[in-house]
C-alpha cells in the first residue's frame, strides 16, 4: 500500500524565502514537487525537483497535485499569506481531503494591512477583489464599518474607489492602500476615495476603506409625515400608502432602488435613509419636482441617492441594474416602463406599482399576469368638534411583481 505524505501548503509574505524558517525552507527544497505562482517559485531558485506554474488555469496544478497525493509524492505548493483565505488553499480543498494537506500559514495580507495601519480590525469585513464581479464586493464593503480588499490588475484601488463613490460613499471617505507588505519595498498610503479613485498604485496592494457614513448615520425607520416634505400642492405618495410600498420593495443593504417617477423623492428619500447602503435613483422628468426633491434632501440628507432629471425608461439606461424599482408616476408610458424592468430586474427583484386609475392596473396586470394587487383605502381621523370622524384618502392601488430565477 502507497504511504502517503500530506501535502505541504506554505504561506509567504513579500519577503519570500526569507520571511520563513531555515526548518521550512529546507522541507520546501526536499519536496520532488513545488507548485506556484511566479513570482513564488522565483523565491527558490536553487529547488531542482520538478516545478509547476500555476497559470491562467489552476486546473494543470491540481490534477498534478492530486496525481501525487495518490502515488505517496512529496509535494509543496507556495501560496501568498495564508493559502485557506481566498487561497490556493480553499480550491486544494474541493479536491481533496484535509488529511491530505498540511497547511502553514502566514499572515493574510489583510492582517499586515491592518498591522501596518495599526488599526484593530476585529470588526472588518475580509473581502477579495481578485478575479470576482465587483457589485458583490462594493455590497459587502457598504455594509461593513471597515473593510480589506484584494485587488488585481482589473479591480484596481482606483476603480473600487469610483465604484464606491458611485454607490453613495462621501468622496472624503478615508482609505488607505497597502502596497507590498511583509517585504522591502512596503509602501502605505493613507487617502481618501477620491484621491485614490484617481491614482496608480503597485499591482500588489490591499485596499483598506473606513465607512464613516456608516459608522455616523444609523438607519432612519421611514414614516416621517407627509407635512415634513416640501411637495407641490400636496403631491405626495402619502404615508401610509408610502409604508406599504416600502414593505413591498423589501430593500435589503448593498441593494440598487430605482424610484421612476419620484416626484417629491419621498419614497426614494426614506428608502435611503432606512437602508444606508443601498444605492437609490429618483429618476423624474419634472423640473420644478427635481428642485423639490432637492429641497428634501436637504431636509433630510441622503448621500446613498442620486437625482436623475430625465425621463423614464430612458434615463434609466446607465443605471446600474436594479434590485427593486418602484413607479410612483409613469407619465403615460407605464408599458414601457414594465418591459425595462422585466428586462432589467436582477433575478428575484421587486417591482412596485402605485396606480390611480382601473385602465393603469388593467395595462399593468396584462403585461404582468402573475403580478399581486392590492387596493389601499387609507381613510384618516379627523376631529369635529368634540367628535371624531374619518377623512378618506384617494384609493390607491399597490401591483407587485416579482421576477423570477431564469
Amino acid at each position: 500500500m502507497t504511504t502517503r505524505c500530506p501535502i505541504l501548503v506554505v504561506g509567504l509574505t513579500d519577503a519570500g524565502a526569507a520571511g520563513i524558517s531555515a526548518a521550512l525552507r529546507d522541507r520546501i527544497m526536499r519536496a520532488s514537487l513545488l507548485v506556484g505562482g511566479r513570482r513564488h517559485l522565483a523565491a527558490f531558485p536553487g529547488f531542482t525537483g520538478e516545478q509547476l506554474m500555476i497559470g491562467v488555469s489552476v486546473e494543470p496544478a491540481l490534477e498534478r497535485l492530486k496525481l501525487a497525493w495518490e502515488r505517496g509524492e512529496s509535494a509543496a505548493v507556495l501560496a501568498s499569506g495564508d493559502p485557506l483565505w481566498y487561497g490556493i488553499g480553499v480550491t486544494l480543498r474541493r479536491v481533496l481531503p484535509p488529511e491530505a494537506l498540511e497547511v502553514i500559514p502566514a499572515p493574510t495580507s489583510a492582517q499586515l494591512a491592518f498591522a501596518a495601519l495599526a488599526e484593530p480590525w476585529n470588526d472588518a469585513a475580509l473581502l477579495s477583489a481578485h478575479g470576482r464581479p465587483l457589485d458583490a464586493v462594493i455590497t459587502r464593503v457598504l455594509a461593513a464599518p471597515k473593510a480589506a480588499v484584494l485587488t488585481d490588475q482589473h479591480n484596481t484601488p482606483a476603480r473600487i474607489a469610483a465604484a464606491l463613490l458611485e454607490a453613495g460613499l462621501p468622496p472624503t471617505t478615508r482609505c488607505a492602500v497597502c502596497e507590498h507588505l511583509g517585504g522591502p519595498a512596503q509602501r502605505i498610503v493613507r487617502t481618501t476615495l477620491a484621491e485614490a479613485a484617481e491614482q496608480t498604485f503597485a499591482p500588489l496592494n490591499v485596499f483598506v476603506v473606513w465607512n464613516d457614513y456608516l459608522l455616523n448615520h444609523a438607519p432612519a425607520p421611514p414614516g416621517l409625515p407627509d407635512s415634513a416634505f416640501s411637495t407641490i400642492a400636496g403631491q405626495i405618495t402619502k404615508r401610509e400608502v408610502r409604508l406599504l410600498s416600502l414593505a413591498e420593495l423589501a430593500l435589503q443593504p448593498g441593494d440598487v432602488l430605482w424610484d421612476i417617477g419620484a416626484g417629491s423623492g419621498s419614497v426614494g428619500i426614506e428608502a435611503a435613509r432606512a437602508c444606508p447602503t443601498a444605492r437609490v435613483y429618483a429618476i423624474e422628468r419634472r423640473e420644478q419636482f427635481v428642485a423639490h426633491i432637492h429641497e428634501n434632501l436637504r431636509r433630510f440628507p441622503a448621500p446613498n441617492l442620486r437625482i436623475i432629471h430625465g425621463e423614464a425608461p430612458e434615463a434609466c439606461s446607465n443605471c446600474p441594474d436594479p434590485h427593486a424599482i418602484f413607479v410612483g408616476g409613469s407619465g403615460g408610458r407605464l408599458a414601457d416602463i414594465i418591459r425595462v424592468a422585466q428586462r432589467r430586474l436582477r433575478p428575484q427583484g421587486r417591482l412596485v406599482l402605485n396606480l390611480v386609475v382601473l385602465e393603469h392596473v388593467q395595462q399593468a396586470t396584462s403585461l404582468l399576469p402573475d403580478a399581486r394587487v392590492i387596493q389601499a383605502q387609507i381613510n384618516r381621523g379627523a376631529p369635529i368638534r368634540s367628535l371624531l370622524r374619518l377623512d378618506a384618502l384617494n384609493p390607491v392601488f399597490i401591483v407587485t411583481w416579482r421576477k423570477e430565477s431564469p
